[in-house]
Formats: C-alpha cells, structure tokens, sequence
C-alpha cells in the first residue's frame, strides 16, 4: 500500500497508476479515493496517469485526531504532489474534495498545476452569513452533525438516497451504490467526520477561487440535494478567471457516479483541449 507522510507524521494512503500526464483526485464526504473509480479507470485506459489519496481520518488514512480543517486537508494535498513530483497536475476536486482543491490553490499556487475541474464543488461558501445570505443555516450542519454523532450508520444509508437522487419520482436505484456509500462511509473514523463538516460547511473559498489562473471547469448538476448549484457552482463561475460551467440538467450531488460516462468524457475533452 503506498502512503505519504505529512508534517505531523499522518500517513496519506493514496492510489497511483498509469505513466502519462497526471490527474490527481479529491474527493467528497464521508467518502473516499474509491469514489473516483469510474473516473481513474476510465483516464488510465487513455494513458493518464491517475492518482487518488484518502482524506486523512476517511478510508485507508490514518485517523489523527487533529487536521481535520481545509488549510491541513490542502497542506496533506500538497505533500502528496511533492512526494511523488507531479507537475502539469489536472486537480479534480468533487464536493469537499473541490474545496481542498480550492484551498490548495489559495495556499499553495499553481506551479504543479496546469488546469483544474471542480464537480458538485462546496466553493465559495455553503453556509449562510451577512454576506452569503444565499447560504445554508446552520442548522442543517448541526442536524448532520447531530446525525453523524448519535445515528450515523442509519444516516448513511438515508443520506445515499439524496446524494445520488435516488428519491426523486422514476429514479433508477442501484441498490449496490448505496451499499458503497454506506461502507466507505462507515469505514472513515467518526472523530474525522464530524468534524470534516465545519472544514466544509464553514470555510470560505471565496479568495481561494480568486486565485486560480489555469483552466477550469465546473461540473454542476442543478438538481443537486447537497451543494446547491445557486450556492456554489453559480457563484464560483463569476470568481474563477478562464472557467467554463457545466451544467447537467437533473442531475443529483453524486453525477460522477450516476452519470459517470458523460463526465468521464466531459474530463477527457477537458484534459485534450
């Protein structure tokens, strides 16, 4: 198993295959580098190299007990391109994964970075304040959080429902997606969790996105349960210099899954432009 070990001694757990030019992925909450499966096969048989790490505390990472912000979760990105010396990185960032991508840009550049995708992406901002009135209550954080600590298991399986748009009227539900998402979920460590939703509830990305200066897309659907498209992918658009939007009609959170084909070929156009 291949790991990198960051500044505080956290051993990152992370996928790398292929020889050609990199793409590196993040990915969303409670998941981990698993949910880029459909993505990174996909890239490999076209000859990218492809790479995925486990956020610390989710999935084969180790479980510290401190981190758990997006400044450490980009710094723990950081140390992974640097271990492994990749340059003219796409990063692909769905989700919580978007904001580590985000917040990695902000604090890091774009020196290994040649163009970026964000999918379903918590950027700018999920949480309502005097200047995001368009945001979330905190009380929809607190209940996740209040679900995360006391029912965790049972809110799992509920939460797949919306996260691929499983409850919405004609749905085709794959009973065997829910069970992943339940799994992956259940195998990251509570402690890490829980606190991973203020890392993605709370921070602002707003001059993160600001800073990017490579090509960008963002993939968005606009029926998404989680990340709202109006909260997010609408507004990063603006912020994002030489961004291009996305939009896939009805689309639920968790798109890279149910429609894995079309943003899978939705990247490829990308990576060859």
């Amino acid at each position: 198993m291949n790991y990198v070990t960051t500044k505080d001694g956290t051993r990152i757990f992370y996928k790398d295959r292929g020889t050609g030019m990199p793409v590196v992925f993040s990915h969303g909450w409670p998941l981990d580098a698993d949910a880029w499966d459909a993505q990174m096969l996909y890239l490999l048989h076209r000859g990218y190299r492809v790479v995925a790490h486990d956020r610390r505390g989710h999935g084969r990472s180790d479980l510290p007990a401190t981190g758990h912000d997006m400044d450490t979760y980009a710094d723990d990105l950081a140390a992974l391109l640097e271990e492994l010396n990749l340059k003219d990185v796409m990063l692909v960032g769905h989700s919580t994964g978007g904001g580590e991508v985000a917040r990695y840009i902000g604090r890091h550049g774009t020196k290994r970075v040649s163009k970026v995708a964000l999918i379903s992406a918590i950027p700018p901002l999920m949480l309502k304040t005097a200047g995001n009135p368009g945001g979330l209550p905190v009380s929809v954080f607190d209940e996740i959080r209040h679900s995360t600590m006391y029912d965790r298991s049972q809110f799992f399986k509920e939460l797949a429902l919306r996260f691929y748009g499983y409850n919405r009227p004609g749905a085709d539900i794959k009973q065997g997606v829910i069970d992943s998402f339940w799994g992956i979920g259940m195998l990251g460590d509570i402690h890490a969790e829980y606190e991973c939703i203020k890392a993605f509830s709370e921070t602002d990305l707003t001059e993160d996105l600001k800073r990017f200066n490579v090509p960008s897309l963002l993939i968005h659907g606009d029926d998404d349960q989680i990340v709202p498209i109006a909260q997010s992918a609408l507004l990063a658009a603006k912020l994002v210099k030489n961004s291009t939007l996305k939009i896939y009609p009805g689309a639920p959170h968790g798109l890279c899954t149910t429609l894995a084909e079309a943003v899978n070929a939705d990247l490829l156009a990308f990576l060859a432009d």
